[in-house]
């Protein structure tokens, strides 16, 4: 009889310990397949955005004495000769002497097709390029140079990817040429993170989307962050607990699952036509988001507290502070760590919505970045949204790009969340 028990006990072990193997083996293989899933997202975006953070240079021969510059200029010799170089430096026609200089790189172009399509070589901020080279050396004018200056979009592709969709033989011939004479370069592209939106993909930037981004964030932080943690702290600490209370407390549940394009909508309706703030701005972005984002520091906030034992405040209580003080003295620098993180989950969220700033304009294009929180702007995921829908190649990889640096920087705040959650965390 004993024999029986224990070998059904030992088949009970058995069968228990093989349903635990097959149960870490699936929790494994998940993990496994979220990590694959997630590297080759990773993969995939680095291969086609990588491109974007280079960008290709073209070696020409400026010619800037006097006499070529009056010639492609509407001044004569003799007022030229009469200017500083200084003063030059404004007159000068950048433009024609990139074409210029481009005629005698390739002279078999002779018929006006093929000029045309030799001019779009270069980039349309090349004549910029040259006349900041020129600003910060003005020794130059007067004598012949070999500068580098930025490829257009469609040169710039064909060097790194090798795609010559957008080019003629005629074009791809020189390209080949330039290439052989190791005449073409890649170089790190700041413009990339300089520059605004353009219809150009070459001079198309993230600079007006991360600028947005920051502002936004700060907004809607100089909001969220203080009326968060004073609504947590008045519900957990001074609020009777009454059918109001609960009322508000399945609201605010209730505010972090609603969809985030219904705060865009009210952003919409309150701060634009009601309040009539500026369309597009800063402002009404992150304000708009503050909504958003309120229900998840006050949720965190209010978890914090609540994790805090009773015994602090009892000992407090114990000693004669006041309700205020034990709030002030103990439980607000008990509930910092949990308070920062729950704010830096709240900023990686915002910082990833788009349907909510769609709704109230933030969609337009921008060409300048913006310097006050009532200029019109734009925001990253909105900038990669509109980029998406470009057909230019040289979009998609900046698309590429953008994505990455919205993820670096989303990945960044989640990991210092992390950081400060295992720094100050306290065991109870």
């Amino acid at each position: 009889m004993s024999q029986n028990i224990k070998n059904l006990v030992q088949k009970s072990l058995k069968k228990r310990k093989s349903k635990e193997l097959r149960f870490r083996l699936l929790g494994i293989t998940s993990i496994g397949l979220a990590l694959s899933f997630l590297l080759l997202l990773f993969v995939m975006l680095t291969s086609k955005g990588y491109g974007a953070f280079l960008h290709s240079k073209i070696k020409l021969e400026l010619d800037l004495t006097k006499e070529v510059i009056a010639e492609n200029s509407d001044m004569t010799n003799e007022e030229i000769a009469n200017i500083s170089n200084s003063d030059l430096i404004d007159k000068i026609n950048y433009r024609r002497l990139i074409k210029k200089s481009l005629r005698e790189k390739y002279p078999d172009a002779q018929s006006i097709a093929d000029i045309n399509s030799l001019y779009q070589l270069t980039s349309k901020i090349a004549s910029l390029e040259l006349k900041e080279i020129i600003v910060k050396n003005p020794n130059l004018i007067g004598q012949k140079s070999e500068l580098w200056l930025s490829t257009s979009s469609k040169v710039d592709i064909y060097f790194k990817h090798h795609q010559t969709s957008s080019l003629n033989e005629k074009q791809i011939e020189w390209i080949d040429k330039t290439i052989t004479q190791q005449e073409i370069k890649t170089a790190f592209n700041w413009q990339f993170f300089q520059f605004a939106d353009s219809r150009e993909p070459e001079i198309a930037g993230i600079g007006a989307g991360l600028v947005g981004s920051i502002f936004v964030m700060l907004i809607f932080l100089s909001f969220a962050f203080p009326v968060g943690v004073m609504c947590a702290f008045y519900l957990e600490e001074f609020a009777p607990k009454n059918r109001i209370t609960d009322i508000i407390e399945i609201s605010i549940n209730n505010l972090a699952a609603i969809p985030s394009i219904i705060y865009g909508l009210l952003g919409l309706t309150v701060y634009l036509q009601f309040f009539h703030l500026p369309r597009s701005s800063s402002l009404v972005g992150g304000m708009t988001l503050f909504m958003l984002v309120l229900p998840v520091i006050i949720i965190a906030t209010r978890n914090t507290i609540r994790s805090i034992p009773n015994t602090i405040r009892d000992a407090a209580i114990g000693l004669g502070a006041s309700k205020v003080q034990i709030v002030l003295h103990h439980l607000l620098p008990l509930s910092i760590p949990g308070i920062m993180t729950g704010t830096i989950l709240a900023i990686s969220r915002a910082l990833g919505e788009t349907a909510p700033l769609l709704m109230i304009g933030m969609i337009a294009f921008i060409a300048d970045i913006p310097q006050s929180f009532l200029d019109p702007t734009t925001v990253l995921p909105v900038q990669i949204y509109l980029w998406s829908d470009s057909p230019e190649v040289g979009f998609a990889e900046k698309t590429s790009a953008a994505i990455l640096v919205l993820l670096t920087m989303l990945i960044l705040f989640n990991l210092i969340a992390v950081i400060l959650r295992k720094k100050f965390e306290k065991k109870w």
